[in-house]
């Protein structure tokens, strides 16, 4: 709600003005949050007949006329008439939200790749492509010079003009600065920072922002899990397992809004074990559970030994297919990473104090045979677990899908409380 401050009476203690909501406030805050209710129904559910958009709202049938005229006149809105198949009269208008109104880029870093997206108004992606990482040393000045010309390049493809792109949505594993688009630490380039948001400060007018990649896939899942269950999704984990152990926590609050979270699972310190992490410190559960970690167990390699740089899938396929023939060393690599992951679950299930379902996600899906048997150990050596019992798996194997549409669900909610004002 906005506020407006008038002038009154000191009271006897006091001292300090009372803070009231002007009518005018509070109906152009009721506008504003009515308009943004209309863009992200149709952002969810397609294209909707008047009738129809007033149900899925809630709102009357006047303020829908209103709302839509409103959004329409403004260039967010489009209408087409739809012909009634065997039926008399006049055809049904449907309401969707106009492609061209504002674009968004979507930037997925991997430590192999680089994914660069774009997508419509309505969320639709209109372009792609992916640039390999040089595996080798790399200044961050030069990784946001090239990084600059990709998206510009994204820009030039699809002939618009960098004007009609309203955010830069991007994502990385490692630490992000709450308060800007700064990434603290990355796998990729350790603590020499990236500042996407002073790099970009003259790409348009575009809003530039920056998430941990696993928050934005628990953002996704639990749209999805809402909208295939029909019902609110009150909490749940999503593990990422590859080259990066990341971990997202999405739970409700007491006014009923999801909050999702990303808390740096995978350097939380889980073992005085000496086996070095890629952050610099020793016995993260990354440095137990990651590609590099596996491939340092099953090797037998001292656990003091630099952590490699990056591991191919094809490499951890061979090392997965060696412990599956009964190789010792193999298998106890992957045993050891599910079960460094489980007690790191088993805590954070604990601090929760609620036994959440946990989705986990990432290329390390496909070695859950090896890895099940560890996870369930760690998992049971907590008392949370043995009291309440063990939380339910869903295995995910879209987590580059469920990136994008983090992305972009969040990108076109902020762009509809923009525009829709």
């Amino acid at each position: 709600m906005l506020w407006e401050e008038h002038a009154v009476d000191q009271t006897k203690s006091g001292d300090r003005p009372i803070m009231t909501a002007s009518p005018r406030a509070s109906t152009e805050a009721v506008r504003h949050q009515n308009n943004g209710l209309v863009l992200s129904t149709l952002r969810r559910e397609g294209p909707l007949a008047h009738t129809d958009l007033s149900s899925a709202t809630g709102l009357s049938s006047a303020t829908v006329s209103a709302i839509t005229a409103h959004l329409e006149k403004n260039g967010l809105l489009e209408r087409r008439e739809v012909a009634n198949p065997g039926q008399r009269g006049r055809p049904r208008v449907l309401f969707a939200r106009r492609r061209t109104a504002a674009h968004v880029i979507a930037v997925r870093i991997s430590s192999h790749a680089v994914q660069y997206s774009l997508a419509d108004y309505r969320g639709t992606m209109i372009d792609r492509f992916e640039e390999a990482r040089d595996q080798g040393p790399q200044s961050p000045a030069a990784f946001l010079a090239a990084f600059r010309a990709a998206l510009a390049r994204l820009v030039s493809r699809s002939r618009l003009a960098i004007s009609d792109i309203a955010t830069v949505s991007i994502s990385s594993k490692g630490l992000a600065d709450r308060e800007g688009a700064k990434l603290l630490w990355s796998p990729i380039f350790g603590y020499q920072a990236l500042d996407f948001e002073q790099a970009l400060s003259d790409f348009g007018t575009a809003r530039i922002h920056l998430f941990n990649e696993s928050l934005l896939v628990t953002h996704a899942l639990v749209l999805r899990l809402e909208k295939s269950r029909q019902q609110p999704v009150q909490s749940l984990a999503t593990l990422s397992l590859g080259h990066s152990i990341g971990l997202g926590v999405a739970q409700r609050d007491r006014l009923g809004q999801i909050e999702v979270r990303a808390p740096n699972f995978g350097h939380m310190l889980h073992s005085d074990d000496g086996k070095r992490c890629r952050c610099g410190a020793y016995g993260c559960i990354e440095a137990s559970a990651g590609f590099y970690g596996i491939l340092r167990t099953a090797f037998e390699v001292p656990p003091d030994t630099i952590p490699a740089t990056f591991v191919p899938l094809s490499e951890m396929e061979k090392i997965a297919g060696r412990a599956r023939q009964g190789h010792r060393a193999s298998e106890y690599a992957f045993r050891q990473a599910g079960l460094a992951l489980g007690q790191g679950l088993s805590r954070m299930l604990s601090l929760a104090e609620e036994t959440m379902p946990i989705a986990i996600t990432g290329p390390g899906t496909r070695f859950m045979d090896l890895l099940t048997r560890g996870l369930d150990e760690g998992l049971q050596q907590s008392q949370h677990v043995r009291v309440r019992g063990a939380p339910d798996i869903l295995i995910i194997t879209e987590e580059e899908t469920l990136v994008f549409e983090g992305h972009v669900d969040r990108a076109l909610s902020e762009i509809d409380m923009v525009l829709g004002g």
